[in-house]
């Protein structure tokens, strides 16, 4: 590098230390005192953390709680014995480094610019101009990725191995060469040595206490701060659509929301969200509030808001929830506007929820309560679940059943930030262990970052039986779940459905949605949209974002479907709205919440909502209404 280069780009000082001014001693004076003030620091952090986790706290979870050491060794025991596979995987790495040497010489030499190995198109951890216009931190990112494909493909090509062993060793052979990526250490990290250089290591002082904070957060554990959790307030900045809660139980609120029209379609729309999150992603402010945008088209919406279930709460079942849940809340909307039929929506495991109770209906003679039910990103069929399933094995489910025991009988909200984290580790994870912890920042104010980091709980007997009947044995789409002696068949309800899957689900997958909507016996509207699990469910018609596939055909696969399907620009509500506004009624009169036949009790967004998982450990007590 030149000294104009360092002239030009202070990250790095010349590389003869006679060209070296009194400032850049100073400079490294500065920085190696910051650096020595930091190694004090991480060892006094280092040693208080492993004193913490010999004391053996419940609550932590265990250091490897997948227990995977044998699936590892029964992989790498058969790829060690598969010399072909070796051999082959070995040539394709020296080849790449050959071709890295070479390449790498030329462009010092010439300028020309050749890569052996690319990163996979979306992948974000090499956005700093370094990583190309560099020629050694070229050659760090396409090592690292050489590396990473041979490990990586030596696991895939193997053979003699189950399905399931095979993806769960690929899954974790991921997450820890993502670990070792050269992003994550600030020797090898680009805009770390700049900033080191640039703030004379304070970032690395600043990012140590970064960390500190996160562990005393998480009494030990590592509770990675994700966003400004100072810079919303839910019902203020947050869920600000108005409106009334006219229902509770020890399970639930009932929001009903304001009307912004005059008239309103005659049939009411009631919201299942999941419980595992609270309900204001679908809220979360004006310009992209799904709630606020159903109003202005003229439906009366309900919404159920969940409760932050403490240790009380513990023994609540799936059934509970049923009939404390979405059975309560379709007679409490019956209530209040005398209509005995709901349009229904249910979103991820609010969904599950909502398949279950059409099938409960249509076994015991009430599938009209029912007018249409709208699945957002909720599997029904969970032989496709993805990434989630390699979690639900027998060593997992005593992990998180030790936890909960641990915890009073409820799942914190950490637990389940940290699994879904995991499978976006890269976006999720080690984006802010850099930008905390090695550039020492603040994580910025983000509205879904918040909604995301603010968790819920959930009751052991609740979780425990979800992960056994549905990602573990796939009963309900298999016909053998029954709630007392009702048999629950999904292909008995003929309640017409219309289905959302997103392309780049990664919770739920657009194929195992589609597996799920063809065990439904009536009418099927299966709907693809672009992003993921939560932004190619919330996209208001006015960002102008993404796309959506449709396809009037319900075809035997899901392949095939894709193959006759339209796209489309922008947001998937406008095709919904049609289809909802023919299932919905003539006009009437707007209703207002607590003129029904239910009382408004407090303002919308409620107090479930409110409580936090760090900060409360029992339910709110429902006040009684005269």
């Amino acid at each position: 590098m030149s000294s104009k280069d360092n002239q030009d780009n202070s990250a790095f000082p010349g590389g003869n230390w006679t060209e070296w001014t009194e400032k850049d001693l100073e400079t490294l004076d500065q920085v190696s005192r910051n650096l020595m003030q930091a190694s004090l620091k991480s060892q006094k952090l280092m040693s208080d953390v492993v004193a913490k986790a010999l004391e053996g706290d419940p609550v932590l979870p265990q250091a490897d709680p997948f227990h995977s050491a044998s699936e590892f060794g029964e992989v790498w025991s058969q790829i060690i014995s598969q010399p072909e596979l070796v051999m082959q995987a070995q040539a394709d790495l020296m080849k790449g480094y050959l071709d890295l040497w070479s390449n790498t010489t030329k462009r010092v030499v010439t300028g020309d610019e050749q890569a052996a190995i690319k990163p996979e198109a979306g992948d974000k951890r090499w956005r700093s101009k370094d990583w190309n216009e560099n020629p050694v931190f070229d050659a760090i990112k396409q090592s690292y990725l050489l590396n990473q494909h041979f490990l990586m493909g030596l696991v895939h090509g193997v053979d003699g191995v189950d399905d399931k062993t095979k993806r769960k060793v690929e899954f974790l052979t991921k997450q820890m060469t993502d670990a070792l990526a050269p992003t994550n250490f600030a020797l090898t990290n680009p805009d770390v040595i700049r900033e080191t250089m640039q703030s004379r290591g304070e970032n690395l002082t600043r990012g140590l206490k970064n960390l500190m904070a996160d562990l005393e957060k998480g009494h030990g554990r590592l509770a990675l701060t994700q966003t400004d959790m100072e810079g919303f307030k839910v019902g203020q900045d947050l869920a600000t659509t108005a409106g009334e809660v006219v229902f509770e139980n020890d399970i639930i609120e009932l929001i009903q929301y304001a009307p912004t029209t005059e008239t309103v379609k005659k049939r009411p729309l009631l919201i299942s969200p999941p419980w595992i999150n609270k309900f204001y992603i679908l809220d979360l402010r004006e310009k992209n509030s799904m709630i606020r945008w159903l109003t202005k088209q003229g439906f009366t919406v309900f919404l159920i808001s969940w409760v932050n279930p403490g240790p009380e709460l513990k023994d609540k079942t799936f059934e509970d929830y049923m009939h404390q849940g979405l059975l309560a809340a379709i007679d409490a909307v019956e209530e209040a506007t005398g209509e005995t039929s709901v349009n229904t929506v249910g979103y991820c495991v609010g969904g599950t929820l909502l398949a279950s109770t059409l099938a409960y209906l249509e076994a015991t003679g009430q599938p009209d309560r029912i007018a249409s039910a709208t699945f957002f990103a909720a599997q029904t069929d969970f032989e496709l679940a993805g990434d989630l399933l390699i979690f639900i094995d027998d060593e997992w489910m005593k992990e998180i059943g030790r936890l909960m025991d641990a915890q009073g009988g409820v799942l914190d909200g950490r637990t389940m930030a940290d699994t879904f984290n995991l499978l976006r580790s890269n976006d999720l994870v080690w984006s802010f262990t850099i930008n905390n912890y090695l550039l020492g920042r603040q994580p910025q104010a983000f509205d879904l970052l918040y909604w995301n980091a603010d968790q819920t709980r959930m009751p052991k007997a609740l979780h425990l039986w979800y992960l056994d009947n549905m990602y573990r044995n796939n009963r309900l789409s298999k016909g053998e779940l029954s709630f007392g002696d009702v048999p629950l068949e999904l292909s008995a309800v003929k309640t017409p459905i219309y289905m959302q899957a997103s392309r780049d689900d990664h919770i739920a997958p657009y194929p195992s949605v589609y597996k799920g909507a063809k065990r439904f016996g009536g009418p099927v509207r299966y709907m693809m949209a672009g992003s993921g699990h939560i932004a190619g469910v919330i996209n208001h018609p006015d960002a102008n974002k993404y796309q959506h596939w449709t396809n009037d055909d319900l075809p035997e696969t899901v392949d095939d479907w894709i193959a006759g399907a339209v796209e489309h620009p922008g947001s998937w509500w406008l095709d919904w709205r049609e289809w909802l506004n023919e299932r919905s009624g003539e006009d009437v009169p707007a209703r207002t919440p607590g003129d029904g036949n239910l009382a408004a009790i407090r303002p919308a967004p409620g107090r479930n909502v409110l409580v936090r998982s760090d900060e409360e450990t029992a339910s709110p007590k429902p006040q009684t209404v005269d």
